[in-house]
């Protein structure tokens, strides 16, 4: 099974927020997730990035794959 760590859209209309899930590559981006592993939350200022390190290197060293806005919003912080 291929899984990559990528972002989830949650909240209202103008307002996003987002969950960090790994969910396998295969399946639709919305729906369900193998296992949610922190938030980012860019509304607010400086943007919030809740993350779980040990579930993170976890996944990464399982083979997950990040994904482009993943690596992106990483790099950042």
């Amino acid at each position: 099974m291929s899984v990559t760590i990528r972002l989830m859209r949650f909240g209202k209309k103008g307002y996003p927020t987002y969950r960090i899930v790994a969910l396998d590559k295969r399946k639709k981006p919305v729906g369900g997730y193998i296992e949610k592993i922190g938030t980012y939350n860019p509304m607010k200022d400086p943007a919030e990035l809740i993350i779980d390190k040990k579930l993170l290197d976890k996944w990464t060293q399982n083979g997950a794959v990040l994904s482009e806005g993943m690596r992106k919003i990483l790099h950042r912080k």
